[in-house]
């Protein structure tokens, strides 16, 4: 047994509360006492991740239960404030992009320290910018198509206790009123933020630290806007993100390093407004917040994501600093990526071994996001006259080099992430497929059925088993298996039938 912690023994039912406000009474499909066989997943942690994984799952006939020790409502505060054109492009393929892209502030251009400027309008997506968007608009769109696709919800509801065996996961649980319960599943997934429960529970460490303490958030009304996004910008002793909300509303994070106080500290405007001008020059008029509040930057990253049955996404796998607003998509990425993978294994159409790749795949990216952020916060927050030489110099460097300015928008905006590749594979392999057009619609469209997607030259017929057939709408040879997560599984020019189902079988499409 991998990562037990105390029992309780026996399963009681937990109280589901969906989100249209009905109450009910959903049978753990479990044994008393934990045992045998067990089907579906358990999600822990209503946020971003855990409502696509829970949503992605339900869509495709897996019983889901998405537990969560809040109580059942979307805050209209929430720190994630950027989309970024990969998540878009999930989204896309989910059909709720369009939706959300309305709803927010598309910025085509990102700015750091003044001098370098990131014009996304050549981006190979079809969303070629970031978009300003509050989580909580997230999370609402996210959870509505949960409810549709039938997952079952257990606010309220904490989890105390976790224990896995070779046929389940059982996880004890604390539902409304201290009620004790328990949940059994095939598999379990902590999408339970920074102080994870699951995490805890499967024994894993958290390391790394505290990178900085007492930043400044608000939400506020400018009197006089700046005239373009200032993304990041540092001076002196002090740094000031300023983003434009769709509202009319000002996203101001904010650091002094004269100020250096405990996140219970009070929080003023006046000191909100001091550490802008610092930073910024001036304070742009500041008015009407209407959140404020005050917080420490951790950079830390669990050793695994996987641990047996159980398996970590979001926040409860990485978190680091905000610079770059690649928390939220880091997470919802996680959750595409996990979210097929745990479909085909339940469905017996891959080997459990399948799941391996998700710790292979993700956790590189968890890495390199916190290595990325991790650097822009301290340019951010240079001391020395020598540091901020080398910031000068780094600022200037990237400035001028249209390679290095194209790795960062492609590591910033998911982009350019793609996966290892086995030896010898087709270039192709683990590359992420922008949205090209197909004589079947775009290829976004097309993977909204959930399902691998073969895309052949124009005239062939190969075998397509599960995967939904697809062609070129240009001349183009080569033959390629699109994963559902968008990216390239396996890939061919002039491919025989014969090696079009090898493939299919490899990957549990056939």
């Amino acid at each position: 047994m991998n990562g037990t912690t105390g029992h309780t023994g026996g399963t009681e039912n937990v109280t589901n509360i969906e989100s249209a406000g009905s109450v009910k009474r959903a049978e753990s499909a479990a044994n008393p006492g934990g045992g045998g066989r067990a089907d579906g997943v358990v999600v822990v942690g209503a946020g971003p991740t855990g409502l696509l994984l829970a949503g992605d799952l339900a869509a495709a006939g897996v019983p889901v239960t998405l537990v969560e020790k809040r109580a059942h409502g979307i805050s209209n505060l929430s720190r994630a404030m950027v989309v970024h054109a990969r998540t878009l492009e999930q989204l896309d393929a989910r059909g709720l992009a369009d939706e959300l892209v309305a709803k927010g502030e598309p910025l085509s251009t990102l700015r750091f320290f003044g001098r370098v400027s990131f014009d996304l309008t050549d981006l190979p997506s079809r969303f070629p910018h970031v978009l300003v968007l509050p989580q909580y608009e997230v999370e609402r769109t996210l959870e509505r198509r949960a409810v549709e696709a039938g997952v079952r919800f257990a606010y309220e509801t904490e989890v105390v206790g976790l224990g896995q065996d070779a046929d389940g996961v059982t996880l004890d649980v604390r539902g409304p009123g201290g009620t004790p319960g328990g949940l059994r599943a095939a598999y379990a997934v902590g999408a339970d933020g920074l102080r994870s429960g699951v995490r805890q529970g499967i024994g894993l460490p958290f390391p790394g630290r505290s990178v900085i303490r007492s930043l400044v958030l608000a939400d506020v009304r400018f009197t006089e806007p700046p005239e373009s996004l200032l993304a990041l910008n540092g001076v002196g002793d002090a740094f000031a993100v300023v983003v434009p909300f769709a509202d009319g509303y000002y996203r101001v994070v904010g650091w002094n390093r004269a100020h250096d106080v405990p996140d219970s500290a009070p929080l003023d405007l006046d000191e909100v407004k001091e550490i802008v001008r610092a930073a910024l020059g001036r304070d742009f008029g500041m008015h009407d917040a209407r959140w404020m509040s005050r917080f420490h930057s951790d950079e830390r990253q669990a050793p695994a994501y996987r641990v047996g049955r159980v398996f970590l996404a979001g926040d409860a796998a990485h978190v680091h600093s905000p610079a770059g607003g690649q928390g939220m998509n880091t997470g919802l990425q996680d959750a595409a990526n996990l979210g097929w993978k745990l479909i085909a294994v339940l469905g017996g159409r891959a080997p459990d071994g399948l799941l391996d790749t998700y710790q292979t795949e993700r956790h590189p990216v968890g890495r390199q996001v916190l290595r990325s952020s991790g650097g822009l916060i301290r340019l951010a927050m240079a001391k020395h006259v020598w540091t901020r030489a080398a910031r000068a110099a780094v600022v200037a460097l990237v400035g001028h080099v249209p390679a290095l300015r194209a790795e960062v928008v492609g590591r910033v905006t998911g982009i350019g992430i793609a996966y290892r590749a086995p030896k010898g594979a087709h270039r192709l392999t683990g590359r992420r497929v922008p949205d090209v057009a197909l004589k079947e619609g775009r290829l976004h469209e097309v993977l909204r059925a959930g399902e691998f997607v073969l895309v052949a030259p124009g005239g062939e017929q190969p075998p397509t088993g599960r995967a939904v057939p697809a062609h070129w709408s240009s001349g183009r040879r080569t033959t390629v298996l699109v994963r559902p997560d968008g990216y390239v599984a396996w890939a061919a020019d002039g491919a025989a039938a014969g090696e079009v189902a090898a493939a299919l079988r490899t990957w549990g499409a056939a």
